[in-house]
Order: structure tokens, then C-alpha cells, then sequence
């Protein structure tokens, strides 16, 4: 199966079929995420009704996290093991990576006024998660800058892996340093120190963002296999073009 996959035109077929069950689903989870974060979810006792924001902010960190990690794998896979789609997975990933960050941070900020007194502060976790955006806006257009697509690849499969190592820093940052932001209250070795009514909204409507991310990132890859394939017919019918006039 993953050897058929990479193959472009199979990878075409396949996806082209799985996109629509899982647009639904990204439908079907999304409404069901944000009837439960409204009308399921209780108001937190000291943070009232700003909680809510956590619905929207956690799930984007981890996706934000979780599309960088893709493209480091990406990267590896450009570089060492010459897969032929590597490369369009690693584009593709970018943008919806960078805007899983920016609502990260807009959230965030939003969430931090009225818990912290301020939209802002410079501390380790938000600091590496700002790096984390602007490494995203850096790659983002280094591929714009290179127009042919194996050069593009390969200079931004080098900066994305120089890249990860902010993905450790972003993760542990509240645990090697002392943050405002609170530590890790989901995934825990002694287990997770937020409610079951509260923890059940958050990972239907973190399934709910990953399903949307795997559809937008199935459809770039799309859109860009269909725009190399443009790009080379152009090149070839230009070639034919110059023959002819020679």
C-alpha cells in the first residue's frame, strides 16, 4: 500500500476517493466538538467562560506541532530516502502548519488577557512557539523563491530540519523553565489533570482539527502534483515549440 502511494497518479486515485469520507467526517466531528465545547463543557470555576477558548487553542498547538513534525519527516524523506513525494508532502504541510500556529497564538493572546492582565508576555512557551511561526513564514517562502521544484526541495528540506529542533523546545519549555504558561494537563504520565468533562470536548474537537488538517493537507498535495504536471507539460510544449521554429 505505502509503495503504491508513491506513485503520484496512484496517490491521485486513492486520495481523490478518501477525500470526500473524510471531508464529512471533519464535518460530522466539528459539530459535534463545538456542541460539546458550548453546551457540554461547564464554565471553569475560576476562569469562567474564557475556558472555552481552550478548545480552539490547545487542539491548533498540538496541529501546529503536530505539521512541522510531518515536514521534518518530510525532509528526511527528501533528502535521505528520495521518495518522489516527500517534497510535495513537506509544501503542502506548510501553510496549514503556519495557520494552526497563527490560531494558536491569536487564542492564546485572546485567552491571556483576562487570565494574565496581558496579551503577551515573552516567555519560553509562547517565545518558542513564535520562532515555531517564523520558521513556518521562512520556509513558506524559501519555496517561493526557488522556482524549480527539486532545488526548492532540497534547500527547504535542509532549514526545516535545522528547523526541528525548536519542536523539543516548544514541547518541554514549561518543564525547563519557569513560564506563565501552565504545564502539560492532557498527556501525563500519572495521568490527565483536567476533568472528564472538560477532557472529552477537548479531544473530540483535537480529532476534529487533525481530520480537517488530513483533508487540507491530502488536497494540497493534490493541487500540487496537478500543478508540477501542468508546469512540465508547459516546459515540454515550449521545447516542441522552439524545435519547430529551429
Amino acid at each position: 500500500m505505502l509503495r503504491d502511494l508513491a506513485n503520484p497518479t496512484r496517490f491521485m486515485s486513492y486520495s481523490g476517493r478518501l477525500l470526500p469520507w473524510l471531508a464529512g467526517l471533519a464535518v460530522l466531528l466539528t459539530g459535534i466538538g463545538l456542541y460539546m465545547t458550548w453546551f457540554v463543557a461547564p464554565a471553569d470555576y475560576q476562569q469562567g467562560e474564557t475556558v472555552r477558548i481552550m478548545f480552539l487553542h490547545v487542539p491548533a498547538a498540538w496541529l501546529g506541532l503536530f505539521f512541522y513534525t510531518m515536514m521534518a519527516v518530510s525532509a528526511l524523506g527528501t533528502l535521505v530516502w528520495r521518495h518522489p513525494l516527500a517534497d510535495v508532502s513537506q509544501k503542502a504541510a506548510a501553510p496549514i502548519g503556519a495557520a494552526f500556529t497563527v490560531i494558536c497564538l491569536v487564542t492564546g493572546s485572546l485567552w491571556g488577557k483576562p487570565m494574565w492582565g496581558t496579551y503577551w508576555v515573552w516567555d519560553a512557551r509562547l517565545t518558542s512557539v513564535l520562532v515555531l511561526f517564523l520558521m513556518y513564514a521562512g520556509i513558506l517562502a524559501l519555496w517561493n523563491a526557488i522556482e524549480e521544484p527539486n532545488r526548492a526541495a532540497r534547500a527547504v528540506s535542509i532549514l526545516t530540519l535545522v528547523g526541528a529542533i525548536n519542536i523539543p523546545i516548544v514541547k518541554f519549555s514549561v518543564d525547563w523553565w519557569n513560564t506563565l504558561h501552565q504545564p502539560a494537563s492532557v498527556f501525563r504520565m500519572s495521568g490527565s489533570t483536567i476533568h472528564i468533562s472538560m477532557l472529552i470536548p477537548l479531544l473530540v474537537m483535537a480529532l476534529a482539527f487533525t481530520v480537517i488538517g488530513v483533508c487540507l493537507h491530502l488536497a494540497g498535495m493534490r493541487t500540487e502534483i496537478l500543478r508540477r504536471r501542468v508546469r512540465t507539460l508547459t516546459i515540454l510544449e515550449a521545447e516542441r515549440l522552439d524545435a519547430q521554429a529551429a
